[in-house]
């Protein structure tokens, strides 16, 4: 199904949003086309896909909108090639699949340069946010303190974190660390405009490489392998197949159904809630069905292998 919208500036649908990012020509739109049903212009050739394609991947009752974005190459922060729009979207997306060609893998590093391309804009692939309360303030100074050892700043971890908050202009803060963070955390926790994805790669056109090489990939961190052409490990529109299943992991979503007092539960159309989006409490299944139903909520009955 399309997922709404034309250009890069693409509306919002479904339950989540997930961006294809990878080097031109690394099997992107073909993957989107057996996720979704959507047909994109595919070819042999680099730079195919020129603007942002939306469509909707169904699986397990949701409804996640797949976007297939053009190829970006060494130096897309920066402003090469279509680099910033397409960075610009995947900011907004709930998570980041890394599309990386297997036979061009071991020669030309395009996991790592991809990685340092979206870290250099901000974006911290499968990391969390620190736990440290930060807190500007008009006057008063700067308070530091902390609740665990700190061994990643240094002899004076108060000083450190004072000469960072200066180089960045902050004269008066509350900063409290819950946890024993390293510099570029605390520059993070300053700067504030990170984002936090979940970011799966998914190693396209193993076909091309030997059994060991597959191997070797595959127990790469968050990595699954495969190959769109010859349907390993990626399946039609509708069937189940283990990248929708990573994806689902990945993202984050939980199916609830809901059931009347003295009725069978409807099983048709689960509600689909995000960890990422609003989290996946009864708090958040009320918000999910309406406003009014959080408001008058009084109790719930919650059963099932997740509840």
């Amino acid at each position: 199904g399309s997922g709404g919208g034309e250009g890069f500036d693409v509306q919002s649908k479904g339950d989540a949003r997930v961006a294809f990012i990878g080097f031109p020509s690394v099997g992107k739109s073909s993957l989107q086309a057996k996720l979704t049903g959507t047909e994109t212009e595919v070819a042999a050739f680099e730079f195919t896909t020129l603007t942002c394609v939306p469509g909707t991947m169904r699986y397990k009752g949701s409804k996640v909108q797949v976007l297939d974005l053009p190829g970006i190459i060494e130096g897309a922060a920066q402003g090469k090639g279509r680099g910033r729009e397409v960075i610009a979207v995947a900011r907004n997306a709930d998570m980041i699949l890394l599309v990386l060609d297997a036979g061009k893998e071991g020669l030309n590093r395009h996991r790592e340069i991809l990685e340092n391309e979206l870290e250099s804009v901000g974006i911290r692939l499968n990391q969390r946010p620190p736990d440290v309360t930060f807190k500007k303030k008009k006057t008063g100074g700067i308070k530091f303190a902390s609740t665990v050892k700190l061994t990643k700043l240094g002899p004076d971890p108060e000083k450190v974190a004072t000469q960072i908050m200066r180089e960045y202009k902050i004269s008066n803060a509350d900063l409290l660390c819950r946890e024993d963070i390293s510099v570029d955390e605390l520059v993070d926790v300053c700067v504030g405009n990170r984002q936090y994805k979940p970011c799966l790669y998914f190693y396209n056109k193993i076909d091309t490489i030997t059994i060991e090489e597959v191997d070797q990939l595959a127990r790469m961190p968050h990595s699954i392998v495969g190959s769109v052409y010859n349907k390993y490990n990626v399946g039609e529109p509708e069937e189940d197949d283990l990248i929708k299943r990573e994806m689902w992991k990945y993202l984050g979503l939980t199916r609830i159904y809901t059931k009347r007092k003295g009725q069978q539960p409807d099983l048709t159309e689960p509600v689909i809630l995000s960890q990422i989006r609003k989290g996946t409490t009864v708090k958040s299944l009320c918000l999910n069905v309406s406003t009014q139903l959080a408001r008058d909520f009084n109790y719930a009955l919650v059963w099932g292998k997740s509840a």
